[in-house]
């Protein structure tokens, strides 16, 4: 009999413990901003909640369709970070998350927004947006250069390009024009990359405006695929 209480007794005490153990696990699982209830304290969480990452994703800024020499700032979460030209983009490494981009000429501003993330390859071009508000520039500042159209005919790409001289002297003007393209090799059927470049010089008189065609020429070869002529360099004398 005496045997018998004493095991009884033993599991009760076991019970117990196991009931402890069962109640201080419930306990460290409870969330403790759960009756968290002064406003001050929920800012400071969430803003705790919302740090970013050490982790980084690559971004890059183009104004690749500008068709006259440009050289513009480009702006990130408001902090001029480089500038970006149509034949050079702007290539950067962005920590994740939610950014506002910017690129500026002059007064005006076009802003895109991009979320960018570890491993992966952000491109947010603003030629579109920047031509349509800005157009050509100011006739009356200086002298300068745009290319007007371009067409393709066989392995040759025509361009026409216009001069304007808005000042009171002639002068001499020049542009380099380049075109990227791919194709594939005819001989050993390899997928190719390469530019052609070239160089038009323009004698503009003052107050004149002149159009001139530049012909570029591609290497032989099948599939060919190219991007837009832009113009790499201009000069004045």
């Amino acid at each position: 009999m005496k045997l018998i209480v004493q095991f009884t007794l033993f599991m009760a005490v076991g019970f117990i413990l196991a009931s402890g153990c069962v109640a201080t696990t419930d306990k460290n699982t409870e969330n403790p901003f759960s009756n968290v209830s002064d406003p001050g304290l929920n800012k400071t969480i969430n803003a705790t909640a919302n740090i970013t990452s050490d982790l980084k994703g690559s971004l890059k800024v183009s104004i690749c369709g500008i068709s006259y020499p440009a050289n513009l700032s480009v702006v990130l979460d408001n902090e001029i970070v480089g500038t970006v030209k149509p034949t050079t983009p702007l290539y950067l490494m962005v920590s994740e998350g939610n950014h506002t981009v910017m690129v500026c000429e002059s007064s005006i501003c076009k802003q895109e927004n991009v979320t960018t993330r570890f491993g992966t390859y952000v491109v947010v071009d603003f030629s579109e947006k920047i031509q349509k508000d800005v157009k050509f520039p100011n006739p009356t500042a200086q002298p300068t250069a745009r290319i007007l159209e371009y067409y393709k005919n066989g392995n040759t790409i025509s361009v026409d390009v216009e001069f304007f001289n808005p000042s009171t002297k002639d002068l001499l003007m020049s542009v380099e024009i380049s075109c990227g393209y791919s194709y594939i090799d005819s001989r050993t059927s390899i997928k190719m990359g390469d530019s052609v470049r070239g160089k038009l010089v323009q004698n503009v008189k003052a107050g004149q405006r002149i159009t001139k065609m530049l012909d570029l020429y591609f290497a032989s070869g099948n599939s060919l695929s190219y991007s837009g002529p832009a113009i790499e360099e201009l000069q004045v004398k």
